[in-house]
């Protein structure tokens, strides 16, 4: 009889993360289809996932509404605005249910945007783990590290969407 290999838990990293790709299933926007889980001492706090405002159509529905976008380098992309970031989301979350999410880690897709390093700034996140930089990610990055918060990507590479 074959022995049976010992099962093996998953550390937190790996559990928040698999938690964070089933939320991103919820997406109503194809281009990343991403989502964030906010934890604190082990502990889910809230989520959020890339859709529209309520009540709004979603890109899934009605298309993407694509806007060129510079960046302080001069690189020009198309990024939708037709969407809410996950980390948004979740940061709207935990407001409308009175949770603080003060000291808390940050589990997600991709490293926030600009925006949404600011707002995680400012509501006091101190560790984030990204399964992949963002693509236009290096002043959101520096903004992360001067306020002190740890950023560990599981990715080293850009995701391609």
């Amino acid at each position: 009889m074959a022995e049976k290999e010992p099962y093996i838990r998953p550390n937190w990293d790996d559990y928040f993360l698999e938690v964070m790709h089933a939320l991103a299933k919820r997406a109503t926007c194809d281009r990343g289809r991403t989502a964030c889980v906010i934890v604190k001492d082990n502990q889910i706090l809230c989520s959020g996932y890339v859709g529209s405002p309520p009540g709004l159509p979603h890109c899934d529905e009605v298309g993407h509404l694509m806007k060129m976008v510079t960046d302080e380098d001069g690189h020009q992309s198309m990024h939708c605005m037709r969407t809410i970031h996950a980390e948004q989301n979740a940061i709207c979350q935990a407001a409308k249910r009175g949770i603080s999410i003060e000291g808390a880690t940050l589990y997600c897709k991709l490293a926030p945007c600009r925006t949404c390093a600011m707002l995680l700034i400012a509501c006091g996140i101190k560790h984030i783990v990204a399964e992949y930089p963002y693509h236009a990610g290096s002043e959101a990055e520096e903004m992360l590290r001067t306020a002190g918060i740890s950023l560990k990507f599981i990715n080293k590479e850009p995701l391609k969407y």
